[in-house]
């Protein structure tokens, strides 16, 4: 059995994570969040573990994050001190596996301010040592469908904005197969037509 926390499960893209992973038999889901009342997917399997806790709040989090083998990230707000609270706790606990939501653009000269927390959160990730793969993703749609492409960190970003459907079939794709996209930064979004 995987044992896979979410970090920031009330997110709008969540719900459809917790969608795709609920599809895998061999996966059990633990929500990590501050206010269990904003779960948007009422829908979930009934073994799902839910944590009511704050990211800043480290002891809690260490908690939530030991007897993990994968964690997923899927917050805002202050993400660079929030991902160095996760780091140092997978770190002390030994969980090496990190997927994390970042944004698109966050390697454009000159940055727009709204995306410097996404940066940071990618910089920690990427510096952590541990096995991440970050995602950039392009706007979010609410579209029923799975399409998408990716790019590499250091290649132009390509493609229009992607279903939440789509970056939740590609996280379920990792989960599966933890090895795919080790140490990986990537771009993902729609294909151009």
């Amino acid at each position: 059995m995987k044992e896979i926390l979410i970090i920031g499960a009330s997110g709008s893209l969540v719900q459809y994570v917790i969608e795709a992973l609920s599809q895998q038999s061999e996966v059990a889901l633990t929500l990590f969040l501050r206010n269990k009342s904003r779960l948007a997917n009422k829908a979930m399997p009934a073994e799902t573990a839910i944590i009511e806790g704050d990211v800043l709040d480290y002891e809690k989090l260490k908690g939530a994050v030991r007897g993990k083998d994968i964690v997923y990230v899927n917050l805002a707000g202050n993400l660079e001190a929030m991902a160095k609270n996760i780091v140092k706790a997978m770190k002390e606990e030994g969980v090496q596996r990190i997927i994390a939501i970042s944004s698109i653009g966050i390697y454009k000269t000159p940055l727009k301010a709204v995306l410097v927390p996404y940066r940071r959160l990618a910089d920690v990730i990427e510096a952590s040592g541990l096995d991440y793969t970050i995602l950039r993703p392009d706007w979010f749609t609410h579209a029923d469908e799975v399409d998408y492409a990716i790019t590499y960190k250091g290649e132009p970003e390509t493609g229009t904005a992607i279903s939440r459907k789509s970056i939740a079939a590609f996280i379920a794709t990792i989960v599966k197969n933890p090895t795919l996209h080790s140490r990986e930064n990537l771009g993902i979004s729609k294909p151009q037509p």
